[in-house]
């Protein structure tokens, strides 16, 4: 083994399903559903891997003119797992992106590594899907849960959704895909991230972070029709349209300042792995939920 290579750490971990993306197709429709309920379908790496393979299945569709993700469970996502007995951030997978194993990497690179896989580098290429893509919020969708919504090209939320990106907590300046100033105004997005609170779905519809709040049993049923009025529209009208607006996003900087706030991330992560003696500052998932509800009083 070379110099600057370590072993690759042995952890016990226990998935819970085989199938934590399902998926099928209602005529021009893909719904792409995240399925691990008992942990509120918390983001491991088999499901990020999922995911991906769910997104690749509904571009390769040429059936498929819009793709839907959504929740059956509680919530929609409470974000990245950092506690259930699935927690694999230890395992290698079949790399999607051009970055090099992370599982026996020392230090700080391991993080980086990964995170530029799983996190950054698969967000960015679902916001580069070629077909329009809805998220169906309801109830939670915590810190990486945003990370999904925002990828998204519209997002429309049940009037019981909410919207929190606590990390800040653990010293960072918000998650790793930082789209916190372009779905925000400056002002705000400080305000959300300084607080770590809730944001309700009708906030959010006024900031202009939701495109329509609607009662959790309209939620499905006006996901649907928005969806299929859009897959009337032409194809390539809907591709172009798309790729028009993500570059005018770009040109506004939102690429090149997400890379520095992904450095930014990283150094709190190595700072953490040296003062706390672990890079998420000593948090679990257990640690983190209680957190996040004596912080709002202790609901939900």
């Amino acid at each position: 083994m070379a110099d600057d290579l370590v072993d690759p750490v042995k952890t016990n971990i226990s998935y819970e399903t085989d199938e934590p993306v399902l998926y099928r197709t209602e005529g021009p429709l893909a719904y792409i559903t995240l399925n691990r309920p008992d942990y509120h379908n918390v983001q491991n790496s088999q499901m990020t891997y999922a995911l991906d393979d769910a997104f690749r299945r509904a571009t390769d569709d040429d059936e498929v003119k819009v793709i839907i993700l959504k929740s059956d469970a509680k919530h929609f996502t409470a974000g990245h797992d950092i506690g259930t007995p699935g927690r694999d951030f230890d395992k290698s997978f079949d790399r999607r992106l051009m970055w090099y194993d992370h599982s026996n990497k020392p230090g700080a690179e391991k993080a980086y590594i990964r995170e530029q896989e799983v996190y950054l580098g698969m967000c960015r290429r679902w916001r580069d899907i070629p077909k329009p893509t809805i998220a169906q919020v309801h109830g939670a969708c915590i810190a990486g849960g945003l990370m999904l919504a925002w990828v998204c090209d519209l997002i429309v939320a049940s009037d019981d959704a909410f919207f929190q990106d606590p990390v800040l907590q653990m010293g960072f300046p918000g998650v790793e895909y930082f789209a916190h100033s372009f779905e925000l105004n400056a002002r705000i997005a400080k305000e959300f991230l300084f607080l770590g609170e809730r944001m309700t779905a009708q906030r959010a519809h006024e900031m202009g972070m939701v495109n329509r709040v609607v009662s959790r049993a309209e939620l499905e049923e006006t996901v649907k029709v928005m969806a299929e009025k859009i897959a009337t529209q032409p194809r390539l009208g809907l591709l172009l349209t798309k790729q028009a607006i993500n570059h005018m996003e770009d040109l506004q900087g939102k690429r090149t300042g997400m890379d520095a706030v992904f450095a930014m991330h990283h150094f709190a992560h190595a700072q953490n792995q040296l003062v706390k003696g672990d890079y998420i500052a000593g948090f679990d998932g257990k640690s983190m939920a209680k957190a996040n509800k004596d912080k709002e009083g202790g609901d939900k």
